[in-house]
């Protein structure tokens, strides 16, 4: 009897900017966040400047280049995106999504809310000292990016906390390649 195919895995995919620069003193490095408001998924919540792709026709350079503009007012050349990391997420009601975290540090403007309707504020934070609360998805690529890791895990289980709680810390960073791509084998 043949066996029916399962239906292939499809995810909505997400890009997330994370504009850095080097903070005034002590500070470190910093990174904008964007406050969510309104009617929107995680209001009152702090998070990277994130959006999804508007549809086959567009990559996920373009994506966060786009979205950098919609949200903060920040013109970024794409060749200054720079790939950082990519987190597989699933949210506490059981969906899943591949977000790509971009890393930049050079664009022209000042960042500022341009959707009000969705976002109530916008600040500089420090990376080893990020504001609460914060979406656990976005602070799990932050941690990653934080970490080093290329590729990482964040399956929240039902009844996990949106926001990030140090109790409910699901990621799970994957190991990359030490040296490259290994050589040849021997023996």
């Amino acid at each position: 009897m043949p066996v029916s195919p399962a239906p292939r895995h499809t995810e909505p995919l997400d890009v997330h900017l994370m504009a850095v620069r080097e903070g005034a003193g002590t500070a470190g490095v910093e990174v904008l966040l964007s406050r969510r408001a309104g009617g929107v998924y995680a209001a009152g919540m702090w998070h990277l400047p994130s959006g999804h792709l508007d549809g086959p026709h567009e990559d996920v350079v373009t994506a966060v280049v786009r979205e950098a503009h919609e949200e903060t007012g920040l013109m970024v050349d794409p060749g200054d995106v720079r790939a950082a990391l990519t987190v597989h997420h699933r949210a506490p009601a059981g969906r899943a999504r591949v977000g790509f975290f971009f890393e930049v540090r050079r664009w022209q403007g000042v960042p500022r809310v341009m959707e009000p309707a969705v976002c109530d504020g916008m600040h500089w934070f420090p990376l080893d000292a990020l504001p609460e609360p914060i979406v656990a998805y976005c602070r799990a690529g932050l941690d990653a990016y934080r970490a080093g890791s290329r590729i990482s895990v964040h399956f929240q289980e039902p009844g996990d906390p949106v926001a990030y709680h140090s109790a409910f810390d699901r990621l799970c960073l994957v190991p990359g390649l030490e040296a490259g791509p290994p050589g040849p084998r021997l023996g």
